[in-house]
């Protein structure tokens, strides 16, 4: 992919934080040479481009090399975005000249850019071809040879953008729609958003867990009117995708329980489960099974304002509760909860100016 990437660097010609994995066998050498060799042919890399090597044996740990981009990103806001994606539009200027847009981000918002692909795989190879302009765009669609990314394989990975709206809109506006299979392409701030959860490993809803996550825990996505991304044609073997799905679906499901009693939770002892920022939770956990019980039994399973870590799956005063009652010889049963590239638009203040 570093022909691609070479294209993302030319166009965006800004900040990037980019993970890139290297198995660790007998051709690990070479591969270092191949991405010294790729760094040193093309400037903009060194002036914009910190590159993050992961190094180990295990396949398409997506959601960790995320992350890993992420942590090292300069910037107070950051954008998930895949190696084979184009940024079409000018979106750091754009988002500059949008009070609108950059206060949506200050409180904690994410911003989602539209994504696109060609009906021809072979339409989509030069990204110098691609539009530029919103109006093109449709003008392609209507043409059909232009559709909003997955259409054709899977709606509801992008389907809440609600692509016609999207088409007539001059404003920001807030997707109303979310599923917990959207997987859209966003803009958000670095800190304080969660991080991508790494038990995902291999294709398959980890994009999506993480997304979820996000949104659960009290982000409200909004879609941008004039930026979009298309994606650059590439070949791959389909076999390499298809094993984790089966697995990853299911562990996607229990994932999700996990995180409705997890943020509800920790809500709770924060005092917001009757805030604005528990609306997206109860939203998406509101048909689980005993989810509203579990609500309503809060105040007399946790009588304490003592607030327990999100990630920990007991408080502090329930994990000492327990020992005293296995000291004193109860016998009780309990249960046990189971445990890329980043494109940022803005630099932060301490290093360099914001934008």
């Amino acid at each position: 992919r570093f022909g691609v990437f070479k294209k993302l660097v030319r166009n965006y010609r800004g900040p990037i934080s980019v993970s890139l994995w290297i198995r660790d066998d007998e051709f690990k050498d070479q591969h270092f040479q191949a991405l010294h060799d790729f760094y040193e042919s093309e400037p903009l890399l060194k002036q914009y481009v910190d590159v993050h090597v992961v190094v180990d044996r295990f396949d398409f740990q997506l959601n960790m090399w995320r992350n890993v981009a992420r942590l090292f990103a300069r910037t107070d806001y950051f954008m998930l975005l895949d190696v084979d994606f184009h940024i079409c539009t000018d979106l750091r200027k754009h988002l500059q000249e949008s009070p609108e847009a950059m206060q949506l981000l200050r409180d904690g918002n994410a911003l989602v850019l539209p994504a696109f692909e060609y009906t021809s795989e072979e339409d989509g190879v030069d990204s110098a071809t691609f539009p530029v302009e919103k109006h093109a765009v449709e003008a392609l669609v209507n043409d059909k040879k232009l559709m909003a990314f997955h259409s054709a394989k899977f709606v509801p990975g992008h389907g809440a953008s609600d692509y016609p709206r999207w088409y007539k809109s001059d404003e920001i506006y807030k997707v109303t729609t979310f599923n917990h299979k959207y997987e859209p392409y966003v803009v958000l701030k670095k800190e304080g958003s969660p991080w991508c959860d790494e038990r995902f490993v291999g294709y398959g809803a980890n994009k999506a867990a993480c997304l979820y996550e996000i949104y659960i825990s009290g982000v409200d996505y909004y879609v941008l009117p004039g930026d979009f991304l298309i994606h650059q044609s590439h070949a791959y073997l389909e076999s390499k995708r298809s094993g984790g799905r089966k697995l990853n679906a299911e562990l996607y499901a229990a994932f999700r329980d996990e995180l409705c009693f997890r943020y509800a939770r920790a809500m709770y002892f924060a005092d917001e489960l009757d805030s604005p920022k528990a609306a997206n939770m109860k939203s998406q956990c509101s048909t689980l099974k005993g989810f509203k019980a579990a609500l309503e039994d809060f105040p007399k399973m946790w009588p304490t304002t003592s607030p327990p870590s999100i990630n920990d799956p007991l408080s502090e005063s329930s994990v000492e509760e327990e020992e005293e009652e296995e000291e004193e010889g109860g016998e009780e049963e309990g249960e046990e909860e189971e445990g890329g590239v980043a494109t940022p638009p803005m630099r932060k203040k301490a290093r360099r100016s914001r934008l």
